[in-house]
C-alpha cells in the first residue's frame, strides 16, 4: 500500500529527506533524476542514514562508513552486512507516495 508522505517537491535533487511511514522512518533520496525510498536505519548499528552523505546513488552512513545503493538497498561497503529495506516510491502530480 502506498501512503502520501508529502509533496513531491519536498526532496531536492541530490538530497535526502526522512518521512514517517506508518511508524517507520523512511529516507527518500533524489538521485540521477529518480526518487528512491529505503529504511533510514543503517543495518550495522542503527544510525540514521539521513545524517550520512549521498553521492550519486550511494549513501554513506556517518557513524561507521557503511555504504548502500539507494536503488536497491544493497550493501556496497561494510561494516554493514545486511541491506536496508528498499521501498516503492512514486511522485503522482505533487503527491509523494511511499510504500508502507
Amino acid at each position: 500500500m502506498l501512503v502520501r508522505v508529502g509533496n513531491s517537491k519536498d526532496v531536492a535533487k541530490g538530497q535526502m529527506r526522512v518521512f514517517d511511514v506508518a511508524g517507520t522512518k523512511v529516507n527518500v533520496a533524489s538521485a540521477d533524476g529518480h526518487l528512491y525510498a529505503f529504511d533510514d536505519t543503517c543495518t550495522h548499528q542503527g544510525c540514521s542514514l539521513a545524517s550520512g552523505e549521498l553521492d550519486g546513488t550511494t549513501v554513506t552512513c556517518a557513524c561507521h562508513g557503511s555504504e548502500f545503493d539507494v536503488t536497491s538497498g544493497a550493501v556496497l561497503g561494510g561494516p554493514a552486512e545486511r541491506p536496508v529495506r528498499s521501498r516503492v516510491v512514486q511522485a503522482l502530480g505533487e503527491d509523494l507516495l511511499v510504500e508502507a
